[in-house]
């Protein structure tokens, strides 16, 4: 979890298209007491995938419902790029909602199974457990729906199942809590660990294009080229 976006700031809902053949898209909003981002992926097909649901609030959940409904896409995917409790808040409504499975890195299991404690360790007793989830998410087994193709990069250090999901016909990248404008995530909760950390992001993450886009689930997006430039942390 990212705690700078503990303050509160304008909800941003953004809209987020590009052109292609076959395009995919993405809505972002940004939902919870840690202002996490939220993701919808989809494309021409109205399939799509729900990516970090972080709703908290009741008309969190109801925002993120109408805004499926108002667009006419079916769910068909509940992903989590790590099992910290503000990008899961959501995962129990979603899969109630739209019978979904939560799907999660096998090393994210003991994070969690957590939920709960956490949940109670920071005083969030309106959070509800999320259900058991398929310990599916594997780097280079790629997730298909509709026309959409996110390749899967294993990234531990901030969770030890962290996972991101990269679309490259659009050139972008959902990168959870890895890397953030400016920053990276943090490595001081159970799990993480700062040599693993920037062993993903320089080893890995940052061999990928340049002018890839980075989507965090924190903030604003950025680029691995503006943050090889000018990330303090990658100096």
């Amino acid at each position: 979890m990212y705690f700078c976006y503990l303050f509160k700031r304008l909800c941003r809902i953004d809209d987020l298209k590009f052109t292609n053949e076959m395009s995919t898209y993405l809505k972002s909003f940004v939902f919870g007491p840690f202002q996490e981002n939220t993701y919808v992926v989809y494309d021409d097909t109205k399939q799509c995938a729900i990516v970090d649901p972080g709703c908290y609030e009741q008309h969190e959940k109801e925002d993120l419902k109408a805004w499926i409904e108002e667009n006419n896409l079916n769910p068909v995917l509940l992903l989590n790029t790590h099992s910290h409790l503000d990008h899961t808040f959501g995962n129990a409504y979603v899969s109630r909602t739209w019978n979904l499975t939560p799907q999660v890195h096998e090393l994210d299991r003991p994070v969690y199974e957590r939920f709960s404690d956490m949940a109670h360790a920071y005083g969030l007793r309106g959070a509800e457990t999320p259900p058991e989830p398929e310990y599916v998410l594997e780097e280079g087994k790629a997730i298909e729906f509709g026309t959409t193709k996110l390749d899967v990069y294993f990234l531990p250090g901030h969770c030890p199942g962290h996972v991101a999901f990269e679309c490259t016909n659009e050139n972008w990248i959902l990168g959870g809590d890895v890397l953030f404008k400016g920053s990276i995530g943090r490595t001081d909760l159970p799990g993480g660990d700062m040599k693993t950390l920037m062993d993903s992001i320089k080893n890995k993450l940052l061999l990928l294009d340049e002018n890839r886009i980075v989507y965090s689930g924190h903030g604003l997006e950025t680029t691995l080229k503006e943050e090889k430039a000018s990330n303090p942390f990658l100096q």
